[in-house]
């Protein structure tokens, strides 16, 4: 049986309040929605970084609860919320919309999660998470690593400002990514877990190009997905126009 897409009149109702509040992928940062948000216009828009990423809150360890706990903390709990979460952002926009963080949210748009994982991919995201920061002589090696851990390589360049706040020197001038190794061990999301316990109205959705997850992936897992024709994991970044227009069909 599928998780209910329905959404309550009284939600309907009140939309015209509501705030976007725009969740990154792994590896990236807040800056990742500027075309998305330059898209959107007037909307009220808020894109935080997730925790152990960029200017996010620095957490003992990482998993989808603990960073949906930690980002609620810095939201305005008078608000109405509506999320595009990509990747792992879309999976803490779920655990958001549960209802036990004190934030209150209508509707999710989660764009690329990543549903369905093998055995072998859970045991590989433990041990990149265990692994130590990465120090580079150069910021154009930890740039490379960033764009690679964050998927956008070919499609952001050196000086974005994506990139600009994904890698930072050290007092001995090295430089690394800001982007936590532990933040990888959040792994594979429980989306039966977050699709059962969401009190929104959700939509999931990706690129028809996207390596990471199918529209058989989704379909699994939830009813009705939406499939941007021409995009791949980074949609956003990819073309901001089209997923702003997702976001005005979908949560305003």
């Amino acid at each position: 049986m599928y998780p209910s897409l329905e959404v309550n009149v009284d939600i309907v109702a009140l939309m015209s309040d509501t705030t976007v509040l725009l969740l990154h992928g792994l590896g990236g940062n807040a800056a990742v929605w500027d075309g998305v948000r330059g898209a959107l216009g007037d909307v009220p828009v808020v894109a935080p970084d997730l925790p152990g990423h960029a200017d996010g809150a620095r957490l003992v360890r990482y998993d989808i609860g603990l960073m949906a706990a930690s980002l609620a903390a810095q939201l305005d709990p008078t608000l109405r919320y509506a999320v595009l979460g990509h990747s792992l952002g879309g999976a803490v926009g779920l655990a958001l919309s549960s209802g036990w963080f004190g934030v209150q949210i209508t509707r999710v748009v989660g764009l690329g999660i990543k549903v369905a994982w093998t055995d072998a991919e859970k045991a590989g995201a433990a041990a990149l998470g265990a692994k130590p920061v990465a120090w580079f002589e150069r910021r154009e090696a930890a740039v490379d690593r960033f764009v690679k851990v964050a998927g956008l390589v070919g499609l952001v360049d050196a000086d974005a400002e994506a990139v600009r706040r994904g890698v930072m020197v050290g007092l001995d001038g090295r430089w690394r990514t800001t982007v936590e190794p532990s933040t990888v061990a959040a792994g594979a999301p429980d989306m039966a877990g977050l699709l059962g316990a969401s009190r929104a109205h959700v939509r999931l959705a990706r690129g028809d190009l996207d390596p990471m997850v199918t529209t058989a992936d989704l379909d699994a897992v939830c009813a009705a997905p939406v499939v941007l024709p021409g995009l791949g994991h980074n949609a956003h970044v990819e073309d901001p126009s089209a997923v702003a227009a997702l976001v005005r069909r979908e949560l305003l």
